[in-house]
């Protein structure tokens, strides 16, 4: 009796044991660090890569605004004329000098020369004295000499223009003085085709004893 009931116990917990227990699997610690560093690695590069598109759309929108700003200043700079200006200040004098291929030309000194220009100014206390071709020119100083004004000559207020005068449209405002030889351009010029006199006709020297006449 006893023997059966042990057996019958040993059998019992026998059975009991070889249902419970299972075989675990060993996992070495390198190989749990490995993975849980892979996976920190993993979750780090997607942050990474959700954060980067917003830095560069962050950044690269002004850099392109001012990159296509300063493209378009150059090509306006390119395509603008350049204009050549000489601009004479105040108690500054000039003698002797040839200005020329010049656009324009501002005088507040005191200038003697001889100018080719597109567009002069003679602004107060300017003074000019010389021979000046201009296309355009405007006096509000004093000018002395030869002005060839093939445009316009504009004698303001207080503009004093003496000399030889010569002009293609002439304004002259209140106060303006305007003297010596001045005359429009058109009339200043001689005709090319004139009518030009033919010497008298002289009959040639007749001998003695000759005569003039019909046979």
């Amino acid at each position: 009796m006893l023997n059966f009931g042990r057996r019958d116990r040993f059998a019992e917990g026998k059975s009991i044991d070889k249902s419970t227990l299972k075989p675990a699997l060993y996992e070495p610690p390198a190989s749990a660090g490995r993975r849980t560093a892979s996976n920190s690695d993993l979750r780090a590069a997607s942050q990474n890569a959700t954060q980067t598109p917003s830095a560069e759309a962050a950044v690269e929108p002004p850099l392109l605004a001012v990159d296509a700003a300063l493209q378009s200043a150059a090509a306006a700079h390119r395509s603008e004329p350049v204009v050549s200006k000489l601009a004479v200040g105040v108690n500054i004098k000039l003698k002797g000098v040839d200005i020329s291929d010049c656009d324009v030309l501002v005088i507040e000194g005191h200038v003697e020369a001889t100018v080719h220009s597109k567009a002069m100014e003679i602004a107060m206390p300017g003074t000019l004295r010389g021979t000046a071709i201009i296309d355009v020119a405007e006096i509000h100083g004093e000018f002395s000499g030869d002005l060839t004004a093939r445009t316009r000559l504009v004698v303001h207020g207080t503009g004093r223009v003496s000399g030889t005068i010569r002009y293609g449209k002439l304004i002259v405002a209140e106060g303006g003085e305007l003297n010596g030889d001045v005359k429009r351009l058109d009339e200043a010029v001689e005709p090319s085709q004139m009518a030009r006199p033919l010497p008298p006709i002289t009959p040639p020297e007749l001998g003695p004893g000759t005569s003039i006449g019909s046979h």
